[in-house]
């Protein structure tokens, strides 16, 4: 076994215009006086990184991470969320997801989707040159809007979306496989890898591309009653990234999963900072622990509620005191003895 690695934030949700959060140097420094060992980088923001720049230049990459051991920190991985959820997104959404575009690519879903597609092949070669194994990203959503049909879906329109799904990705999957990097798609209500049976038919239809992996993050899960243990159980082999989040499901006689279009403090499935949900945190390290994840718990902040500093102060203990220093024996190795053929053939009456 190994022990988890910890504890890491992803800053994409402290990014601001003001110090420290306004460019990486300062909101490293921040970063490890609030007790964190590592930062996840989003690259959709150039105060950050100039994604790139960090894939063609591997003196810039180094100059990024020295950036980041200067505050006394490690790279944990780098995102393209934005960008991902751009490699495939149905013309219902063009103009909600037309900001994660650079303004010259607005208006037009062809070269948004290119633009989005040479972003993530960047991310390969960045992370690359970083030293990064492992890299987190949204699927993008073909087929969302069909997810509660109603009328019910025509025949083979699943098939057909799993299949363009694939055909887009898979250039870029190549691409980090070349480079020797894990692609970790967030299973997210909104996209269409949004739980393991969607996972399950993306995979299908890569060919089960070894590269295909997951970031675990419970608090989606929450969020639509699934078994978030169990998950760990059947996708542990595939799960290369963690996002510890919290969250909390209260359902009431006025509304459940879908929220009755209510803001988030008023659903009753809504993110919380890290200990104030109802995730079984206890549980979920012990179980990533016991199948050898060897990745980052990295903080990730949403809760409609608390301040986003408070979050990240009271996150960072929280995490280091839940990871497991693995055991390098077993419990009962005092009452043992060594290796003895003839002892165990007696034992066994095989003599």
């Amino acid at each position: 076994m190994k022990t988890i690695k910890g504890p890491g934030i992803f800053l994409a949700q402290f990014l601001g215009d003001t110090a420290p959060f306004n460019s990486l140097d300062s909101i490293c420094k921040w970063a490890a006086e609030s007790g964190f060992k590592g930062v996840q980088i989003p690259t959709w923001d150039p105060r950050m990184i100039d994604l790139q720049k960090a894939a063609e230049s591997k003196t810039y990459a180094d100059e990024i991470k020295g950036i980041v051991n200067a505050a006394g920190l490690e790279i944990t991985e780098l995102s393209t969320h934005l960008q991902g959820q751009l490699v495939a997104t149905h013309p219902a959404y063009n103009e909600l997801f037309d900001g994660f575009a650079p303004a010259d690519k607005r208006g037009n879903a062809a070269a948004r989707t290119e633009w989005a597609v040479n972003q993530l092949k960047y991310a390969a070669k960045a992370s690359r040159n970083l030293g990064l194994n492992a890299h987190a990203t949204f699927s993008g959503a073909l087929m969302w809007h069909t997810v509660y049909p109603w009328p019910q879906r025509p025949a083979g329109l699943v098939e057909t979306g799993f299949k363009e799904l694939a055909n887009r990705w898979l250039p870029i999957l190549n691409e980090f496989d070349a480079n020797g990097v894990d692609l970790c798609y967030e299973i997210h209500p909104g996209e269409d890898l949004h739980d393991g049976a969607s996972y399950e038919r993306f995979l299908e239809a890569t060919g089960n591309h070894n590269r295909a992996c997951l970031l675990y993050d419970p608090s989606h899960f929450v969020l639509q009653c699934l078994d978030y243990l169990q998950y760990i159980d059947i996708y542990h082999e595939k799960i290369k990234m963690f996002h510890v989040k919290d969250a909390e499901f209260n359902p009431t006689g006025r509304s459940g999963v879908y929220g009755g279009y209510q803001g988030w403090i008023d659903r009753p499935g809504r993110f919380r900072s890290l200990g104030d949900g109802q995730v079984d945190f206890k549980a979920v390290f012990s179980k990533l622990t016991q199948y050898d994840f060897t990745g980052w718990a990295v903080m990730e902040w949403e809760c409609c509620i608390k301040h986003p500093e408070d979050g990240a102060r009271e996150g960072a203990p929280f995490i280091k005191d839940h990871i497991i220093r693995v055991t390098e024996k077993a419990f009962d190795d005092f009452a043992g003895g060594g290796a003895d053929e003839e002892l165990n053939r007696k034992v066994l009456g095989i003599n």
